[in-house]
């Protein structure tokens, strides 16, 4: 294959037998040494994986900056999302060509306009001969570069700069905005910044009619931030030596942080908290939740100081969610949960209401189904938002509401057999119009703004790829696939049109855990893979949330090996119909996909001829038995406890990629990782990568990349993200033998 360098020789990492015993079992794990971050001798072993892949991968650079280039040259650099009505402002963000990161801005409503005029937002143009000045000859001007203004901007009538991620990030490796909230009355914006990837955001308030920043400073929060009504506190998460949030503080503008005052605090382990508020900012909401159980409490947001009082006490297994309306002028609370009604166990979540006064008192507005996931509810003055999912897709109904109650749902239709529909950003609780976001493996975005009044769709902006792109060049299938007990597993399957009968090169993408869903969506690079001839396609496996919560129940915990038997049987059915071939199929994952990834390669070498795994949990018993390390506990809910119970642990060793590494031919595999990353640390891939090569037969060459300043996501930025992508995309078409397509 094109890109390896023959001359250089992989890093060999060193043994040193570490003894890990737990239920009379003892492993013995050479590699555990390389936990060390702080060693020098870590840091050098690493770098020298890097050295190693990029010297066997240097011949495919050209191939790597022509995707960038493709990729640059598809994306319209110069852009701005829809801007989205608040108040007396419209508010959208901004890209500039040449800039890594958006810069948000607002510009003042017509005060003019009415009726359906007054919600149509402003199309903004941009001036190319402008655009290319950007943001930040303005931002050399004032304190951090945060002023209201800019005459630099391409001519926008009234427009305001709220904040610009470029001068936020300049002079840094990493860069992630966290927090971005308005203040209710528009005046105060508070927005939080990671500068290393650990996740741990630095939180500051920008008082936007002057441009000055507050002195208020708040460090090591986690990314929210939630205002109170007045705008004279906002409410904020820290995070445990474990990287969960487990506290809500309340700050009082204008003061240190040392006087901020802890207004929640959860100790068990296995639930983490949020804070946030309905949409109708009558109430501020603090939210706890394990993977199994949540528990809400609730506060007037007119009264920041007051005391949060709980809204349906925690049970175990009990998940419930709840959103205030105003039903025939009375303050209620719908309720989506998945207790037991008549008898049996809602998995698949009912929709009910309550008085705000007393939410345990519950009438039922939708029950049960088997086939449909109930999975959001979404109040306004006017109207109600239903999010839900059927036929392994996710789906939005708006149902209306009149002064005697409710009207009649209707589920919006969009004319695609695979697709993505959902409620997209409409934060006023009075408004005429719904922003609904579509798309498809082959559609780009597509915003509309609806009108429950009419039925209207109204087009507001079109996701724009540049160069020509046609829809109808490619095409979206669904296929299905037996599992080994008889279960039809979902398989999306996208490609380019008119390809040559026969096997074709193919990416098959899984994840399948969390009740995470891997719905359908464009993507700008992967035109890249399609244009070249590869077919990309989804494994929709157990674990995952598509078909609903039983879909996951049966891919978690002592049913995990159904996701892994799963991703083969869907490999092999793609062999057996003739639409790919063993020496044509490449596998792909990140974080827990990445387990599967490593799942599969212990499992069915002999089905791929590449695995891309990306930040992949592949060490997860090392991992799941060790609490202090993040994430942890919460953990348990998910794979189970191995600490306590031997037959987890049993089980999961049967499982576990690295503890199942054995003499025997795998496919090539490149993992990447990050330095800091703290949900999948990178001494996973790190033992990983050493054992395989260590103890594999056969020619086919593991590689190890690791991102050494930046977090679970990967790079910051969107050009390094392109690279990266290009680096990845460069190496998976070269194993299938299409880098000279």
């Amino acid at each position: 294959m094109a890109g390896e360098n023959q001359t250089v020789s992989a890093p060999i990492a060193k043994k040193v037998p570490f003894e890990r015993v737990h239920h009379g079992d003892t492993f013995v794990d050479e590699y555990e040494w390389l936990r060390d971050k702080e060693d020098p001798e870590v840091i050098a072993y690493l770098e020298a994986e890097n050295a190693f892949t990029e010297a066997r991968t240097d011949t495919l650079q050209p191939l790597r900056d022509k995707i960038f280039d493709e990729i640059k040259a598809r994306t319209q650099e110069t852009d701005l999302s829809v801007p989205t009505r608040l108040g007396e402002y419209w508010y959208y963000s901004r890209s500039f060509e040449g800039k890594q990161y958006g810069v948000h801005c607002r510009c003042p409503i017509d005060a003019e306009a009415d009726g359906i005029d007054a919600w149509t937002p402003p199309q903004l143009e941009v001036d190319p001969a402008r655009s290319s000045a950007g943001p930040e000859a303005a931002a050399e001007r004032d304190h951090a570069g945060l002023s209201a203004t800019s005459q630099m901007y391409p001519v926008i009538e009234g427009e305001e700069v709220l904040l610009d991620s470029n001068v936020l990030a300049k002079g840094l490796d990493f860069f992630a905005l966290g927090a971005f909230s308005l203040s209710h009355d528009g005046n105060l914006l508070a927005y939080s910044v990671d500068s290393t990837g650990d996740e741990r955001y630095t939180l500051r308030i920008k008082d936007l009619r002057t441009g000055d920043l507050l002195p208020d400073e708040v460090v090591g929060a986690a990314p929210g931030a939630t205002w109170s009504l007045d705008g004279t506190h906002i409410f904020y998460q820290t995070v445990d030596e474990s990287w969960r949030p487990d506290t809500v503080w309340r700050h009082r503008i204008g003061t240190g942080s040392d006087a901020d005052v802890a207004v929640f605090h959860e100790p068990d382990e296995r639930y983490w908290v949020s804070v946030g508020a309905t949409r109708s900012e009558k109430y501020l909401m603090i939210w706890l939740g394990s993977k199994i159980t949540t528990e809400g409490w609730v506060l007037e947001s007119d009264n920041p100081e007051g005391a949060f009082r709980v809204l349906l006490p925690r049970r175990e297994g009990v998940e419930y969610s709840a959103e205030h309306a105003v039903i025939g002028g009375e303050d209620r609370f719908l309720i989506l949960h998945n207790d037991v009604v008549d008898g049996v166990k809602a998995e698949n979540f009912v929709l009910a209401e309550a008085p705000a006064t007393d939410p345990s008192d519950m009438t039922i507005l939708i029950g049960h189904r088997e086939d449909v996931r109930l999975e959001d509810i979404d109040a306004f003055a006017n109207h109600l938002v239903l999010g839900y999912r059927r036929d392994a897709l996710p789906r939005i109904a708006v149902w209306p509401l009149s002064p005697q109650g409710y009207g009649e749902l209707t589920e919006l239709e969009f004319g695609l057999e695979l697709f993505s529909a959902g409620a997209g950003s409409s934060p006023e609780w009075e408004q005429p119009t719904l922003r609904v976001g579509v798309t498809s493996f082959i559609t780009p975005m597509q915003v509309f703004d609806y009108v429950p009044a009419t039925g209207e769709l109204l087009l507001r902006k079109e996701q724009p790829v540049l160069g020509g792109y046609n829809a109808d060049d490619y095409e979206q299938h669904r296929d299905w696939a037996l599992a080994h007990d008889g279960t039809r597993i979902p398989i999306s399957l996208i490609q380019r049109r008119g390809l040559p009968a026969g096997p074709k090169p193919m990416l098959l993408y899984g994840y399948g855990s969390y009740e995470a869903s891997i719905d359908p969506s464009f993507s700008v690079s992967r035109l890249s893979l399609l244009d070249r001839g590869m077919v990309f396609a989804v494994a929709h496996v157990r674990g995952g949330g598509e078909m609903g919560r039983l879909w996951y129940e049966n891919g978690k915990t002592l049913s995990k090996m159904n996701t892994f038997t799963d991703f083969v049987s869907v490999a092999s059915h793609l062999v057996d119909t003739g639409a790919t071939a063993p020496d044509r199929l490449i596998a792909d994952g990140g974080s827990a996909g990445g387990l599967l990834m490593g799942a599969v390669a212990n499992l069915a070498p002999e089905l791929f001829t590449g695995i891309l795994a990306n930040v992949p949990f592949v060490d997860p018993l090392t991992s799941i038995l060790d609490p202090s390390l993040p994430l942890t506990v919460i953990e348990w809910d998910e794979w189970g406890n191995p600490l306590a119970d031997k037959d987890v642990y049993e089980y999961m060793k049967s499982y576990s990629p690295y503890e199942n590494v054995e003499a025997k031919d795998y496919p090539a595999i490149l993992a990447i990782t990050s330095l800091n990353d703290t949900r999948v640390l990178y001494v996973e891939p790190a033992k990983w990568v050493a054992k395989l090569r260590d103890t594999k037969t056969g020619d086919n060459e593991v590689l190890l990349k690791t991102e050494m300043s930046a977090g679970h996501g990967g790079v910051s930025g969107r050009y390094e993200k392109w690279k990266e992508v290009g680096f990845e995309y460069a190496w998976v078409l070269d194993k299938v033998g299409l880098a000279d397509a």
